[in-house]
């Protein structure tokens, strides 16, 4: 194959590149002209929430509200191919494991319930009842709750969350892994921290009247596309854009609204950052304090001068707690430190802090590039101190905005998803459905790991994703999973974890947020869902079920919750009839919920109220809150530095997927064609290890607990990329992510900070 698949880049984001993969899809789902029209009710008031992503909708939407990756999600989810019983007594299931993610969810929507058969190592078909009855058996058999884990994706509706909390709950447990464990946990704990509430204070409006929005290890070009809009109307009003990524992304340099006639026509492009700056791995805490101490280093210019303050002495003094101590910990933080863990020159971040302080409002965002680190709720915390110096906090146009993956994540936590719940949310439950509340805090994913390992938990329960490839250490996992004695995955496609059966085993086949929801009088059921800035709007699904068999995840949940606990407590099938009963329920025991099923119905929803962004601060202070940490000791690409050979590997996706959902095999923002199997380096690292672009490698793990990790047969392909960071895309590199590196406070796996060597092969 030599360098063919290393390719050209787009010359921007979106644009003609956008358009021709949107009909690409459309094409390859074999429905291209109803998957059009269902594109137009995608984030609709009519319609149904994109499940591509949780970027926010405006409040006064056009007719078209939907992205490159939105028509990939929804392709892919409105395929005519179909994974019937036929499909499964094709393959046993060890074959069916020597597909690629693509290959095996190329074949399209699950039809019908499966079980699997040990003897003749295949699913075979199911009745629904039959798979209740013995799900619930096997729950009921299990010495104690808690050893069952309850996974839950971000796509689940609030509903269907709602709805399984409370079953997990009735039935003794607070095992709650889900994807919030493994993306934007830190977030919610600095963010609870600093300003009393783990949201984002923003509002989709705000970013009309920002003056700077600093993006922060974010990726929008690819993981939010709708948000590369927003940037692009803010960089043509004038508003600077301050970005801070080890990689070069394609969307972040420059934009081609789709929806732009004449940037169409001319075949152009707007600039969107206005300084882009390229940290070390792990370098971010860093950098931001490096900010912050060229902002107090202009305060005290300005005091000298006689000037107006630089600092926001009024919201210091009245809303802040800590400032002083903060105030010498930046001071007593050198400039040396600075550079050398940022990996950035002095010159580059006071360059950053001057837009900074010329700006009356900033927006600060980030994801994971900051979230999956050792010290990432550090590194949030110092991003909050950042914004506290000038007010950048509680009034329009400013605003903290950690922005989530998955459509649903931030809702499902809302709705009590959570294996650390509240006592106020659990004396709520309490009295409200009289029954006593489990009070012991569950598993997270990476401790529901540890106990499939260790045997202390028996049956794992799946509301839609991929648990396996998301999850670190890919081998350990499979094992983990395949010991147990009840697997249960509520899906649409299958996928990997399918092909991991414990000693009894189910695929249960769910509605997709396309699909029609009918109950038994023919009524179409709408169901709500919670964006990145609080906002809570409904869906309702347009287009006919992939099979007659199909259950929504609501009805799913209502049958096992049936079958095992009963319906003492709760009348399972009552709210899965009417989906307006089960939001009277989450109105009665969570604030902020209150006339649900009215608000829900108006267009674009309703916002859930922020304290934070009132400048009300829900912290033991009573104020905002500085943190004072002191710099991490060493960040992954210091430690690399002192090993030959060694370097910093960062996960990522392509542009043709989203989470472990692999759309197709290329990915133009970053000109990589036809392969997945490939890691980014610096050209002149190349060179220093006397390699070229295309040579194949093996990637080792460097992490020191004796595990052999090794990801196998990967080309090398030249990037722009600090010099010691690598970086690949996820889940194949997930084997690298070792189990026992976790993120303090948030035990996040560390995606972000992996040390690896290569280990030579062939040269392609």
């Amino acid at each position: 194959m030599g360098t063919k698949f290393i390719g050209k880049k787009s010359a921007a984001a979106g644009g003609w590149g956008a358009l021709k993969s949107c009909g690409k899809q459309l094409l390859q789902s074999g429905m291209p002209i109803s998957g059009a029209r269902t594109m137009l009710k995608a984030n609709q008031p009519d319609g149904f929430d994109c499940p591509g992503c949780a970027w926010g909708d405006p409040e006064h939407g056009s007719s078209f509200e939907f992205c490159e990756n939105g028509v990939k999600a929804v392709a892919w989810e409105a395929t005519e191919k179909r994974a019937t019983p036929a499909f499964f007594a094709k393959r046993t299931v060890s074959e069916l494991r020597q597909l690629s993610d693509y290959e095996l969810e190329l074949n399209g929507r699950l039809t019908h319930p499966m079980r699997y058969d040990a003897t003749s190592d295949r699913y075979l078909p199911v009745a629904w009842e039959v798979a209740f009855a013995e799900i619930g058996s096997i729950l009921k058999g299990l010495a104690n709750p808690d050893r069952a884990e309850f996974y839950t994706s971000g796509r689940a509706s609030n509903e269907a969350a709602f709805l399984y909390q409370l079953f997990v709950r009735v039935y003794g447990t607070n095992n709650f892994p889900d994807c919030s464990n493994m993306c934007h946990e830190a977030s919610g704990i600095a963010m609870r921290q600093a300003v009393g509430v783990g949201k984002g204070t923003v509002l989709l409006e705000d970013f009309e009247e920002a003056d700077a929005i600093f993006v922060i290890g974010q990726n929008p070009g690819t993981n939010h596309p709708r948000m590369l809009g927003d940037l692009r109307r803010a960089a043509l009003r004038g508003a600077r854009i301050v970005v801070f990524n080890p990689i070069r992304e394609r969307g972040l340099e420059r934009f081609s609204d789709p929806q732009d006639k004449i940037e169409m026509l001319r075949r152009g492009s707007t600039d969107i950052a206005s300084h882009y700056l390229q940290p070390q791995l792990g370098g971010d805490m860093a950098a931001i304090r490096g900010m912050a101490k060229a902002v107090l280093a202009a305060e005290e210019v300005a005091a000298a001068a006689g000037l107006p303050s630089v600092l926001d002495h009024s919201f210091l003094a009245e809303h802040c707690a800590g400032f002083a101590e903060y105030k010498a910990s930046v001071e007593a933080t050198s400039w040396a430190e600075i550079e050398d863990q940022s990996g950035l020159s002095r010159e580059e971040i006071e360059r950053a802090a001057d837009v900074y302080i010329k700006a009356e409002r900033v927006i600060c965002t980030w994801a994971m590039g900051v979230t999956q680190h050792l010290h990432s709720v550090a590194t949030i915390r110092e991003i909050a101190n950042f914004m506290f110096l000038r007010g950048n906090i509680g009034r329009p146009g400013a605003g903290l905005c950690p922005v989530r993956g998955h459509s649903n994540v931030q809702g499902d936590r809302t709705v009590g998803i959570d294996e650390k719940p509240s006592e106020d949310f659990l004396d709520a439950l309490e009295t409200h459905f009289r029954f006593t509340v489990p009070r012991q805090h569950g598993h997270n994913v990476l401790a529901a790991i540890g106990a499939m390992l260790d045997g202390s938990a028996a049956a794992f329960i799946g509301l839609g994703g991929n648990f396996a490839r998301a999850t670190p250490d890919s081998a350990l996992v499979e094992k983990a999973l395949r010991r147990l004695k009840l697997t249960v995955h509520i899906a649409t496609k299958p996928n990997h974890s399918h092909l991991m059966p414990g000693e009894t085993a189910f695929i249960l086949p769910c509605l997709g947020r396309t699909e029609m929801d009918l109950n038994a009088t023919g009524n179409s059921q709408l169901v709500s869902v919670e964006d990145s800035m609080s906002m809570v709007h409904g869906s309702a699904g347009i287009n006919r079920p992939a099979s007659p068999l199909l259950l929504s995840e609501v009805a799913i949940i209502a049958g096992i919750a049936q079958a095992t606990v009963g319906s003492a407590v709760v009348d399972w099938a009552e709210l899965a009839e009417d989906y307006d009963r089960i939001r009277d329920h989450i109105e009665a025991t969570i604030p902020g919920f209150e006339d649900y099923n009215k608000r829900l119905r108006k267009p674009r929803g309703f916002h859930l109220r922020n304290a934070a962004a009132h400048r009300k601060w829900q912290t033991p202070t009573g104020k905002a809150s500085f943190s004072c940490q002191a710099l991490p000791e060493q960040t992954v690409h210091q430690r690399a530095r002192k090993g030959e050979g060694r370097f910093a590997l960062q996960t990522f996706r392509s542009h043709d997927q989203y989470n472990t959902t692999v759309y197709g095999l290329d990915d133009r923002y970053r000109g990589v064609y036809g392969e997945r199997q490939v890691i980014f380096i610096h050209p002149e690292d190349l060179k220093a290890i006397n390699a070229k672009a295309g040579d194949r490698v093996d990637v080792v793990g460097e992490h020191d607990d004796g595990i052999e990790r090794v990801a196998r047969d990967f080309r090398f392909v030249p990037y722009d990329i600090p010099r010691g960071s690598i970086a690949g895309y996820y889940p194949e590199l997930n084997v690298l992510v070792p189990l026992g590196s976790a993120g303090e406070e948030s035990d996040t796996p560390t995606s972000k900070s992996i040390m690896v060597s290569f280990r030579r092969r062939n040269a392609a």
